[in-house]
């Protein structure tokens, strides 16, 4: 395999190359006595929360263990998706039909709402309404997209395409899949600059963001809670619960209960040096996001410059750096574009995504705290959503049901949260994908 000496460019970093342009900032704030809200977790749930609980009129704090938006909020591909991934899980076998499309429809109304939130608070985040390329791992599974392709343009709202194999050169410049399927509910941002513009929209809204604030425990206390932290106590009225990949570390959580519905998992990015124009048109017509059908995905895209190739995927299913995981990603990359050999690369980083049991986002309420949490690797605009939803209900404002919340969380017998078989899931979905390819 590729080592990270040959492939990696002079000065190359191990972070996200989002920061070069949007690091997070450091916050001078100092932790408050006490607040009538409590948001736990500063990435684009807690501060979508915190923005619509301003609206509404109530005092709410946001603290994060980190810096406000330094998890995954300013680590993705960028890649706004219209509820696809949760459109595509078989809901109607599960749920029945009407509930089915209810779910469907509630996640699809994700990217709506994200486009609308951009241009409301004017946030400059390079977004694009640009489509998607889902490219088919094998003859089989073109055929399964072609069979839910019309389900998902009826709940997205948006057309989708599916596309045979001799015209797959239009939508990416590769020969790699089988065709696929083109979606135009979907767009491209810079994360680091929406989490930046997003957290400045719910400070100016009056909300207070406090930076490196570590939640060690939180109790209730009376018609509150008490909010225990390496920097002291917070008393609040109410406690929203906004940490998704991050709810448990290798100190613990705060929030075992959460923690144990949430199956914490690595992705991996790297960065290309930047190409010629004429590559990247030849790469990346018409400027969309791609990604594949293999359990072990693949997502690739464009730089908002249009200068280099954002490259990302499941590197490792067991706990690897960075500088660890590129070679493999460099290598996957190669086989879907073997013409960038020997491109070098800048950058590579990593960040926490998370799955549930049941592979769906959920808002609800445990133990009196409130919670959004479960984005399934596609939170920008998922966890924008979730995040305003979740406070509606929180502030009494919802004025129609919402079908992601309320629905059972299920987890696993001793399960805690450290999701130690990963590494047995990962070769398993390998052998699969191996196979899937080999039968078509």
């Amino acid at each position: 395999m590729t080592d990270l000496h040959s492939i990696a460019a002079p000065g190359f970093k191990a972070r996200p190359w989002w920061w070069e342009a949007a690091e997070p900032p450091d916050r001078d704030n100092t932790l408050p006595d006490q607040t009538p809200i409590a948001i736990i977790g500063g990435g684009y749930a807690g501060l979508s929360a915190a923005l619509t609980l301003r609206r509404l009129g109530h005092e709410v704090t946001v603290i994060d263990a980190e810096r406000i938006g330094w998890g995954a909020s300013s680590r993705n591909g960028g890649m706004v998706s219209g509820g696809l991934k949760v459109a595509s899980t078989g809901l109607a076998a599960k749920y029945g039909e009407e509930k089915g499309r209810a779910i469907a429809g509630a996640a699809a109304a994700s990217f709506p709402f994200i486009e609308e939130t951009i241009a409301r608070e004017g946030i400059d985040c390079d977004y694009v309404r640009c489509g998607r390329y889902t490219g088919a791992w094998s003859r089989a599974h073109y055929k399964a997209m072609e069979a839910r392709a019309d389900w998902i343009a009826e709940v997205t709202g948006l057309p989708t395409e599916m596309v045979p194999k001799a015209r797959q050169r239009e939508f990416v410049g590769s020969d790699h899949y089988e065709g696929g399927m083109a979606a135009a509910a979907t767009g491209s941002l810079h994360p680091g600059k929406y989490a930046r513009g997003l957290a400045q929209a719910a400070e100016k809204a009056g909300a207070r963001l406090v930076d490196g604030v570590r939640v060690t425990g939180v109790t209730r206390n009376g018609d509150g809670f008490r909010v225990a932290t390496d920097k002291g106590v917070l008393r609040a009225n109410a406690v929203l619960v906004t940490t998704n990949g991050y709810t448990k570390d290798a100190r613990g959580t705060a929030l075992p209960w959460l923690a144990k519905r949430l199956i914490p998992l690595n992705s991996y990015i790297i960065a290309t040096e930047e190409l010629p124009p004429e590559t990247m048109d030849r790469l990346f017509p018409g400027r969309r996001m791609i990604s594949d059908s293999k359990r072990v995905l693949n997502y690739f895209r464009p730089s908002p410059d249009g200068k280099r190739v954002l490259w990302g995927g499941r590197a490792s299913f067991r706990a690897a750096t960075a500088e660890q995981a590129a070679p493999a990603l460099y290598d996957t990359m190669l086989q879907t574009f073997p013409d960038l050999a020997g491109v070098k690369i800048t950058h590579a980083w990593t960040g926490y995504v998370a799955f549930t049991f049941d592979l769906l986002p959920h808002i609800g309420v445990q133990d009196g705290m409130h919670y959004a949490a479960g984005c399934q690797g596609s939170g920008v605009a998922m966890a924008t959503w979730l995040g305003h939803n979740v406070a509606l209900k929180l502030a009494g404002a919802a004025n129609a049901p919402f079908a992601l919340d309320g629905l059972p969380f299920p987890t696993q017998p001793t399960y805690t949260g450290t999701p130690w078989f990963l590494p047995f899931v990962g070769n398993y979905y390998k052998v699969r994908d191996h196979i899937d390819r080999l039968v078509g």
